[in-house]
């Protein structure tokens, strides 16, 4: 039996594993893939990820395999385009998450969890005697085979992704009923005007972000409702790439390198972050549309909550663990959720976006105050 079993080696369940190992506990860390893995993301470590990454004892290495950015572009389909630094000093990197999770799981591994890879989650074991229901372990299934082995452990975290098995198992999360959108994303070669900045070009209802990375190569992703041209989605961004007009002069020599990879619906509504012998973190545990690049802060900081919690619980078990994890993340996380819900909104209509640009065109600096803000750089 381990004290921990968390499913999802991402960067969440990859924080949450090193440090609970570090603390003592026995961890069992499991992910359906195989490591290396590729991964649909924006590929930035925002500066209030970096902390986290910090805390973890990880920054020269993080920062060795990274590019150094120091702000956000925001451009509107009218023309605005508002630059913003995050301040002197505060940097957010730029690395695929290829690297960034294998070095994660690397570090995981150093401090001493068990790492498997090719493992998926299947189901929770729960106890449901007394009437209340209590996670006691997972059943996991090997890749490639069919054979279920029941895993026994005082607490599991789930940090398997905005689909968590055992999140929407137990009814601990739901997609909401609007707003849906999915991304599609891609590496490019020859994309013209990379700067020392990730990009965010807003056209609602979509938006197109940019992210340059080393040897000149960018991650571009296209954020949209579902809809027409979804059916060839390589061609879709490309063509969306191609017919804007701030980026199209920029794309003319660029070249898809890789396929297209995509991914939705994004959100996902948290309703409670566990419950007894359960606590869930990262995307698991709720998900933002991730228009304002801190999609990682918020994944790797609520696994550090949910290692405090467990580790209290592991000394207490009569504890309220679900409990106190909400109560972390409600103090946490409360305001920025409901701005990034609120600009989910504004992205959705283009006239919102257009009253928005027009505001940032008079007063351009309470757009860099928000592209501070969106960067933890004051968290």
């Amino acid at each position: 039996m381990v004290d921990v079993l968390i499913a999802g080696a991402g960067p969440a369940g990859s924080i949450a594993a090193i440090r609970l190992a570090r603390a003592g506990a026995r961890v069992l860390l499991v992910d359906r893939a195989r490591f290396p893995r590729d991964k649909l993301c924006g590929d930035t470590v925002n500066p209030g990820a970096m902390r986290v990454v910090e805390r973890a004892g990880l920054r020269a290495r993080v920062e060795s395999a990274s590019l150094p950015l120091e702000g956000m572009l925001i451009s509107s389909g009218s023309g605005v385009q508002v630059r913003g630094t995050y301040g002197p000093g505060v940097f957010a990197r730029s690395l695929s998450r290829r690297v960034f999770d294998q070095l994660l799981v690397d570090a995981a591994i150093a401090a001493g969890v068990k790492f498997q890879d090719g493992v998926r989650v299947e189901a929770a074991i729960v106890d449901e005697a007394g009437g209340e229901r209590r996670v006691r372990g997972a059943a996991l299934v090997c890749a490639g085979t069919r054979k279920r082995i029941r895993v026994p452990a005082a607490l599991v975290i789930g940090a398997d992704g905005r689909r968590s098995a055992l999140a929407i198992q137990l009814g601990l999360a739901a997609q909401p009923r609007g707003l849906r959108r999915w991304a599609i994303g891609a590496y490019f070669d020859g994309m013209a005007g990379l700067d020392t900045v990730g990009e965010m070009h807003v056209r609602g209802p979509h938006y197109l972000g940019i992210s340059p990375l080393e040897s000149g190569i960018a991650n571009v992703c296209l954020v949209a409702p579902a809809g027409e041209g979804f059916g060839d989605p390589a061609r879709l961004l490309e063509a969306r790439l191609r017919a804007d007009p701030l980026l199209g002069p920029r794309a003319v020599r660029a070249r898809r390198v890789t396929g297209a990879v995509t991914l939705g619906p994004l959100a996902v509504d948290g309703r409670r972050p566990g419950l007894p012998g359960l606590l869930l973190a990262g995307d698991a545990a709720g998900f933002v549309d991730p228009m304002t690049g801190d999609g990682l802060s918020f994944a790797m900081r609520g696994a550090e909550l949910a290692a405090d919690v467990a580790l209290a619980a592991l000394e207490d078990p009569a504890i309220d663990a679900p409990a106190r994890l909400a109560a972390a993340r409600a103090d946490a996380f409360a305001t920025k959720l409901a701005v990034n819900r609120v600009l989910r909104r504004l992205v959705a209509s283009p006239r919102a976006v257009n009253v928005v640009a027009a505001g940032a065109r008079i007063a351009p600096g309470l757009l860099r105050e928000m592209i501070r803000y969106a960067g933890d750089v004051a968290a």
